[in-house]
């Protein structure tokens, strides 16, 4: 029986309770991590304490985030007859330690890619796959670390390894981040690709050094920035706009209109991130309200639940939204 401790501000405070038997000393070694780092992390990211004496384990902290902590723990022994890697514990941490231990098979889609483990990680991102899977245009839309361009070039990659498409086309606008273009050395092509970086590192991570590469040379990729976009018609192709809160509706519209037969195209950003002049409508909000009713578009909405970086990342991007919209009532 957990014991409670007291309440404070209608919150009731718990201590549970728990000892993992029969007794494993690999399993509890590998479920602590390193210097207790493992544990170190789940305190951080449910604002619980952790305590243990061998075998058993303490957690104490709000009902609900001990009684979650006490599961993770739990979830995380039986997984522990080998070395738990950092990023699984992320994983886990946001909400995907059932999708990472069941895997419904029947629920969740799965990817033709290097990435064998690769699959949805929240409920949110098997909705946004099915829904690549099932419109012409989907758009992605929330904030970072949500996996929203990372699992749009999977599918494009795995739609390009089943022959569904002939190429992949990915671009974004080269909108400086509070930086100017103007001052970097080369031309246009060479200025942009710092900012294309993050769509090469998805490629190689995706398929390889060696047949990225090899896609270049036979013209099955292209990275580009959006500029580059106009006048052409894109048939048979996976087409990926990334950062598409940098764009304005005028370059939006550009996008969306050199679709051609046979191609598919999918739009990400955050609009709590554009790097627009002061007062520039986006692009990415307006084309929400403009096509809200367009039958073979899709709009996913991701939210801080879905984000698969550091724990804290989450934290960080709900801060800045409470701020923004205190500010914003001001």
């Amino acid at each position: 029986m957990p014991r409670i401790c007291g309440v404070n501000n209608q919150i009731i405070r718990v201590i549970l309770r728990h000892t993992f038997t029969p007794l494993n000393n690999t399993r509890l070694t590998h479920l602590c991590g390193p210097a207790d780092s493992h544990l170190r992390t789940i305190e951080a990211a449910l604002s619980v304490k952790i305590a243990h004496r061998h075998e058993q384990f303490k957690v104490d902290g709000p009902k609900a985030k001990a009684t979650l902590g006490m599961e993770l723990l739990q979830a995380l022994y039986e997984i522990a007859d080998r070395p738990i890697k950092e990023d699984h514990l992320q994983l886990m941490l946001a909400g995907d330690s059932e999708m990472l231990e069941k895997g419904d098979p029947d629920t969740t889609i799965t990817l033709n890619t290097r990435r064998a483990d690769l699959r949805a990680r929240t409920p949110t991102q098997n909705t946004y796959l099915e829904n690549i899977a099932s419109h012409d245009i989907t758009f992605g839309i929330g904030p970072a670390g949500t996996g929203k361009t990372y699992l749009a070039v999977a599918c494009a990659v795995d739609a390009l390894e089943r022959s569904n498409v002939q190429r992949i086309v990915l671009t974004r606008p080269a909108v400086e981040a509070g930086e100017r273009l103007g001052f970097l050395p080369g031309d246009l092509a060479q200025k942009v690709d710092p900012y294309l970086r993050p769509l090469y590192d998805a490629l190689y991570d995706l398929m390889g050094v060696e047949k990225v590469q090899k896609a270049f040379e036979r013209n099955q990729l292209e990275i580009a920035p959006l500029a580059f976009m106009r006048g052409r018609t894109l048939n048979n192709a996976f087409v990926i706009l990334d950062e598409a809160q940098n764009t304005t509706p005028e370059q939006m519209k550009m996008f969306l209109t050199r679709l051609g037969f046979g191609a598919k195209a999918v739009v990400t950003g955050d609009i709590s991130q554009v790097d627009l002049p002061k007062g520039s409508l986006s692009g990415l909000v307006d084309a929400e309200r403009v096509l809200k009713r367009v039958k073979g578009i899709a709009v996913t909405r991701f939210t801080t639940a879905d984000v698969v970086r550091h724990p804290l990342v989450a934290r960080i991007v709900d801060a800045y939204d409470a701020q923004r919209k205190t500010s914003t009532r001001a």
